[in-house]
């Protein structure tokens, strides 16, 4: 059976976020994936990168022990499936922490003469959930930098056969019908996965 992991962050349960990462789990299992459901927020996740681990940082045999198993889990998928809402134009800082201490050297990547290799060849497909506050010109006048992080620096440690970004813009505005639709659309995508 193949394995999902979907990465949620956002602190509130009664949020679109929430509605959106119920969708994906929903839409995943009945479609018979294995879901690996890793609410970072509910599982306290500490994003807070420490100078030890920094220290540490490059060192392949002993950089996973604070994290061992969030790594554990992240080499255990198949897919990986990020459910986020963007804010100030980046990642909440829960995922941010994530991704810097857990996608280390020799999980994600390898530095072969300075240059990234991907490492994370077990994620297939691979994709991200988002709501964005502005709309899509304002992402776009600030190179929308999650959009480009998830589909360049994420997708190219993986290399994975699948990718899919959906994001629902202009979250400040938006009305109950498009909530709705974009939903929808989010779970007819998993559905597909």
């Amino acid at each position: 059976m193949a394995r999902a992991m979907v990465l949620f962050a956002h602190p509130c349960a009664e949020s679109f976020s929430a509605a959106l990462h119920n969708g994906v789990v929903e839409s995943l299992t009945s479609r018979g994936w294995q879901v690996d459901d890793c609410d970072l927020n509910v599982e306290g996740f500490s994003p807070v990168l420490t100078a030890e681990e920094r220290r540490g940082y490059h060192d392949e045999a002993t950089n996973t022990e604070p994290v061992a198993d969030y790594v554990a889990r992240l080499r255990a998928a198949d897919a990986m499936v990020m459910v986020f809402p963007v804010w100030n134009f980046g990642y909440p800082a829960i995922l941010k922490g994530f991704l810097d201490r857990v996608f280390l050297p020799g999980i994600s990547f390898k530095l072969e003469e300075g240059k990234v290799v991907p490492n994370l060849r077990n994620i297939r497909k691979l994709a991200a959930v988002t709501t964005y506050g502005g709309t899509r010109m304002r992402a776009l006048m600030v190179g929308d930098p999650p959009r480009k992080s998830v589909t360049r620096a994420v997708w190219h440690v993986c290399r994975p056969d699948k990718m899919r970004y959906l994001a629902l813009y202009d979250m400040n505005r938006v009305t109950q019908e498009q909530r709705t639709k974009f939903l929808l659309r989010v779970r007819a995508e998993m559905e597909a996965f």
